[in-house]
């Protein structure tokens, strides 16, 4: 097992084990906490299925040239964890330890399976790629679509790009204030991150949510 997969794993684990300790009501806290940025995900999907779908799924995936889904390449932020976690049921959380504690030795994500990427709500950096090549094919004759997709981009950052009070700061936060560190906090680890809250000056809250 890769040191990539055990710090998966920790981070699964210790936010699967946080959660099910919760009230119904801290539960429901954090539902209304993350509800905005999932309605934001669904905007995504359903803006990718229309635009990408036959270029990614059957041009690219289904012929095995993508290059999207490598092996130990993607970027976990603890914010996907939790939002995944938030929303799986409990075999689904199970399926993805249970990848994790194999060994990879193949080329490939170890999160993808058969039917795709194995998490409900999938990392943001994953679900935000486009290859030059897929953005080519659509957006030159789509040229609309490409300026929301921009408009996408730019409100990926209201979630995750920490100038400002966002989501994936307050869930790494709450979950510090809880006792927990996680090599994936890269909102509170990261130097580059750190400096981007030290230009805005942005202040750590008393409470997260």
């Amino acid at each position: 097992m890769s040191s990539y997969q055990k710090e998966q794993i920790e981070s699964f684990s210790m936010v699967r084990k946080h959660i099910e300790t919760l009230t119904t009501l801290e539960r429901k806290a954090f539902e209304s906490e993350i509800s905005d940025y999932l309605s934001f995900r669904d905007e995504v999907d359903a803006f990718l299925f229309e635009h990408f779908s036959a270029v990614c799924t059957q041009e690219c995936y289904q012929d095995s040239v993508s290059a999207c889904c490598s092996r130990e390449g993607i970027i976990t932020f603890f914010g996907d964890i939790v939002v995944n976690v938030l929303v799986s049921q409990n075999n689904e959380i199970k399926s993805l330890i249970n990848a994790l504690q194999r060994p990879n030795s193949g080329f490939k994500c170890v999160y993808l399976g058969n039917n795709g990427c194995m998490w409900r709500v999938k990392p943001i950096v994953c679900e935000m790629f486009l290859c030059k090549q897929a953005r080519s094919n659509v957006f030159e004759n789509k040229p609309v679509a490409g300026q929301v997709w921009e408009e996408l981009k730019q409100r990926r950052k209201v979630y995750t790009w920490p100038d400002r009070p966002v989501l994936f700061d307050n869930l790494e936060r709450y979950f510090m204030d809880a006792g927990y560190t996680s090599s994936l906090m890269y909102l509170h680890n990261s130097p580059g991150l750190l400096n981007v809250k030290k230009q805005a000056g942005v202040k750590k809250d008393k409470k997260p949510f």
